[in-house]
């Protein structure tokens, strides 16, 4: 375990690229960061728990990567408790307030974002955090700041991924004056290899760790929130900033095959996405079928479209009735993989794919053939929104295993920042069913998203937990498959080429490394792939623990797409 002040983030060898393994370790650790890592290792290492390792985590990841959380953001929390032998959820997304109409503060015409602007919101992650420290910490709440505000104040080493995620998303952190004067506070980002911190956010982060999280909720922080929402015309007030408190929810159960998955529940829909997909896939025969051939290929992509579509009846329960068992009824998956199925091309298709390539919903693009061959075009997996999340998993030695995501998404007002502490407010949408981020403006609700905090269960205990942000709800059932259906290894299934669902007009998008003999069997089954890159970092960041299922040592690794790091206590 290394010191994590002495890690300078802007080391070649902290980049994006192979990672290894960690085996045999007492307590382990996986983001995708090597300070927040080692600063959750040195948490347990020092008598704390997973839960204390975690807030703490979260604290440091909002202070060191504001271009990737905040402190204003979501929190999502799925924990096993050894003691207990009991799962807990938790959602602390940010809500919106239920008598005000939707407050969209970014100027028309600016950037990306005027087609479907931000909306403002109220953050979920300090109430979030509170929630989980009250329950479950063992540590003091000043204690669990410490480590955050000393980065705040000294500053972290500007990484070339961090360089290149302020670029893609200037026009949206950078349409306020208080936005430029956070992010370039010398009129320009600041470049690789220099220290980036924030005084005002130390100063802010002090203050909570003196008064607890309510100085963010309630305090002295809220306040001044309140006071810059109300100058812009969001005429929120206090009693706003606590309508709707954190949600402890049961989090949904099922079987797959000899193993469980637990996930989370509704109004999140990563868990009854993946049981849609696994179940599909278990009906239409996939554990027959060769890895990243054009028919696994072909039936993944199907598998993730028909999920996209019936999760747009996936609604809070709070508003709607909406029932996990439907999603878990294996007859739902094997009408559904009958449908697929049957899509499943009689004839070649070949040329049609190739003639009517840009209709029906495809980019339109020209193809020249040579040889029965064509180009495979290029198409970004991102949607022009702020490329933020975080993924943490953590077990510690008493066999705890917590599995929990912090995002700038779905916090504060967009483009803002209060006390140094930036903001980007949230991207769902109201009554687009389609939409994997809805919400109702309903009091004590909170709206549908999609979070990857997993774990795999063998005779009800845990031994496998995973996550990751970017294009969640479809990476994560695909990395499912890879480790329950393919039997792969675990850095193996995060490794593998990952995908979007099917577009309309039968294009797929997918990482560069499938070989051509494949692409040309696409295409006789009506398929044109487009690709994203060889590592696609929009494609997600694994954060995975794991005990291995030959001789029950707890391991850990990190994905090969952001600079993630998984490390140890041994």
């Amino acid at each position: 375990m290394m010191d994590p002040r002495e890690i300078n983030l802007s080391d070649p060898k902290w980049l994006p690229g192979e990672k290894p393994v960690v085996k045999n370790v007492r307590a382990a650790a996986s983001s995708d960061n090597a300070v927040v890592t080692h600063t959750m290792l040195k948490v347990m290492q020092e008598g704390g728990n997973a839960i204390d390792a975690a807030i703490t985590g979260c604290m440091v990841q909002a202070a060191i990567e504001p271009f990737m959380t905040n402190h204003a953001g979501t929190v999502t929390f799925l924990f096993y408790h050894a003691k207990e032998e009991k799962y807990y959820q938790l959602d602390s997304t940010g809500t919106f307030p239920a008598d005000l109409p939707a407050h969209m503060p970014v100027p028309q015409g600016m950037g990306p974002y005027a087609g479907i602007p931000p909306r403002s919101v109220i953050p979920g992650f300090m109430p979030g955090l509170k929630a989980i420290h009250e329950k479950f910490a063992t540590k003091s709440w000043d204690a669990l700041c410490e480590e955050a505000i000393w980065w705040a104040e000294n500053g972290h080493h500007v990484s070339n991924f961090e360089h290149e995620v302020n670029l893609f998303g200037e026009d949206f952190v950078t349409f306020f004056p208080e936005g430029r004067a956070f992010f370039m506070p010398d009129g320009r980002f600041p470049r690789i290899g220099e220290r980036f911190g924030s005084e005002d956010m130390a100063q802010t982060l002090k203050k909570i760790a003196e008064e607890g999280p309510d100085f963010m909720i309630t305090g002295e922080w809220a306040d001044e929130f309140i006071k810059k929402a109300n100058e812009l015309g969001w005429m929120i007030t206090k009693e706003h900033m606590t309508e709707t408190p954190a949600r402890w929810i049961e989090p949904i159960r099922f079987a797959v095959g000899e193993y469980e998955i637990v996930s989370l529940a509704p109004p999140q829909q990563q868990g009854v996405f993946i049981a849609l997909v696994l179940g599909i896939l278990e009906k239409v025969g996939i554990r027959d079928v060769q890895p990243y051939s054009a028919e696994h290929i072909f039936y993944m992509g199907h598998a993730l479209k028909m999920a996209q579509y019936m999760c747009g009846y996936c609604q809070d329960p709070h508003v709607m009735q909406t029932s996990s068992n439907s999603y878990l009824d294996e007859r739902l998956h094997a009408s559904l993989a009958s449908l697929i199925k049957g899509m499943k091309p009689q004839v070649d298709l070949t040329s049609h794919t190739v003639f009517t390539t840009g209709f029906g919903g495809g980019s339109p693009f020209v193809d020249s053939m040579t040889g029965g061959k064509m180009p495979t075009p290029r198409q970004n997996s991102h949607h022009d929104q702020p490329s933020g999340s975080c993924e943490l998993s953590i077990v510690d030695s008493e066999g705890n295993w917590v599995q929990m995501m912090n995002t700038l998404q779905s916090g504060g007002i967009p483009g803002q920042v209060v006390k140094g502490i930036p903001m980007v407010g949230s991207h769902a949408l109201p009554n687009v069913q389609g939409s994997p981020m809805q919400y109702y403006q309903i009091k004590g609700a909170r709206m549908r998203s999609v979070m990857g905090n997993t774990m795999v269960l063998k005779n009800g205990k845990p031994i496998l937990q995973l996550g990751s942000p970017g294009n969640v709800h479809v990476t994560v059932p695909q990395v499912l498959c890879n480790l329950l259906f393919f039997g792969m290894e675990p850095y193996e299934a995060i490794r593998a080429p990952r995908m979007l669902a099917l577009q309309e007009g039968g294009s797929l998008l997918i990482e560069d490394r499938i070989p051509e003999d494949v692409q040309m069997d696409l295409l006789s089954l009506g398929i044109r792939m487009k690709v994203s890159g060889v590592w696609d970092y929009h494609m997600g960041s694994f954060q995975i623990c794991y005990l291995d299922q030959k001789t029950n040592e707890l391991c850990t690794i990190a994905d090969p797409r952001r600079c993630g790091v998984a490390d140890g206590v041994r």
